[in-house]
């Protein structure tokens, strides 16, 4: 009896043991997929400011579709509600002096006259506090505001390099604690000095919430045999600035991929989604999962195209689910020089990967470092590798092949 390509696979131990297949066409140089994706990131980031719900986020999925459509698959747009938050007036002025910032989209807002007492530690009791966060530290100030009995909070976002780095709403849904204005780093002797001298200050984080509609960006490829369960890409495609090098790595390993699976006629649907919300308690990616229950532990494997594929300024590392998945995606970087790759433990598993493995699915995650996080210089060309991205982008999509034909 001659042995399907499938039935080799499930003898041989399936994942574990498959040979990396290769997404290149014969006539596809690595040169032309830096070029693809040098187009698709400078133009995503000329767009402007990507936050959820906005004039811009609504242009950016308009043109990711049409990017979409043109490697031959089947795309649409799904939209989804929200509360969207839109900021009025917000600043501080701390003895008389003004430094603009931006409210926290998961806390409390002031009226337009704001709130005004003592600016102190974040330790200290009195009406304002003082508190430093890094741009990823949502976690930490979720705890210290929960904590707070204070009116207001000022936080000094502190990155890599200087500027206001908001901080992700990771409670966007379910808002909580006192106001809190997120300030530049490069406000922060000023202000950390003046907390310690108690001097006086007034909060204003005036905004309004008003419905409003985000897009997430869908696309299918057709497998051979529709009884296996579908290969899911994902990749947000929000957040709060440019983000030329935090989410333009990811859009171009997506589209790699979408054109790569084309192309190769793979056994599984692959199912790609490219989700608004990001940045707002990755609600893109909650309305997906919602309008296609038991897909997150249904699927069989997702990969994850996280922050910071191959940004100028940091590593891109990988946490897989279970072994197999890593060595298939050794297999599948290594001819592009990326097979060492670091290996992020499951257990720290962030962005929307984290959701999928909260429902049992099995994935692989690709997220990387960034001087530029969150931050408003986060441009192109300066933050974005894109030699590094063009070879993330071919592994990947060789590995979405390979993940596709597994039986």
């Amino acid at each position: 009896m001659q042995l399907t390509r499938r039935a080799l696979l499930a003898l041989t131990g399936g994942l574990a043991m498959a040979a990396p297949v290769s997404a290149r066409r014969p006539d596809d140089s690595l040169g032309d997929t830096e070029r693809r994706a040098a187009d698709a990131i400078r133009g995503y980031a000329a767009e402007g400011d990507h936050r959820t719900a906005t004039a811009v986020d609504a242009a950016s999925a308009d043109r990711l579709l049409t990017l979409a459509r043109a490697t031959g698959a089947t795309a649409w747009t799904d939209p989804f509600n929200l509360s969207r938050v839109d900021p009025i007036s917000h600043f501080a002025e701390i003895d008389g002096v003004r430094i603009d910032g931006l409210p926290m989209f998961d806390g409390g807002f002031t009226g337009g006259a704001g709130v005004a007492g003592r600016l102190g530690p974040i330790e200290r009791a009195g009406e304002i506090a003082f508190v430093q966060t890094p741009p990823n530290g949502e976690a930490a100030l979720q705890r210290v505001r929960a904590a707070s009995q204070h009116r207001a909070i000022v936080a000094v976002t502190v990155g890599a390099r200087p500027g206001l780095c908001p901080v992700n709403a990771a409670r966007f849904s379910q808002p909580f604690g006192p106001p809190v204005l997120q300030v530049g780093s490069e406000h922060l002797d000023a202000i950390r000095d003046a907390a310690a001298a108690g001097a006086n200050a007034r909060v204003v984080a005036q905004a309004t919430r008003e419905r409003a509609l985000a897009v997430n960006v869908l696309a299918t490829v057709e497998g051979g045999d529709r009884e296996l369960a579908p290969v899911c890409v994902m990749t947000p495609r929000s957040g709060w600035h440019a983000n030329a090098s935090e989410r333009g790595g990811g859009l171009a390993c997506w589209l790699e991929s979408m054109r790569a699976v084309k192309a190769a006629r793979c056994a599984r649907t692959v199912q790609f989604v490219a989700s608004s919300g990001h940045e707002l308690g990755y609600l893109g990616l909650h309305a997906h999962l919602e309008r296609n229950p038991g897909l997150a532990n249904n699927a069989f494997v997702w990969v994850h195209l996280g922050a910071n594929i191959g940004a100028s300024t940091g590593d891109t590392r990988m946490t897989p689910s279970d072994g197999a998945l890593a060595a298939a995606s050794t297999r599948a970087l290594s001819p592009y020089g990326l097979g060492s790759i670091a290996r992020t433990p499951v257990a720290q598993v962030a962005g929307e990967a984290a959701t999928i493995q909260e429902q049992g699915g099995r994935f692989i995650s690709f997220i990387g470092q960034n001087a530029w996080f969150h931050n408003p210089r986060d441009l192109w060309p300066d933050a974005v590798d894109i030699a590094a991205v063009a070879r993330f982008a071919r592994g990947i999509a060789d590995l979405t092949v390979t993940l596709a034909n597994t039986g």
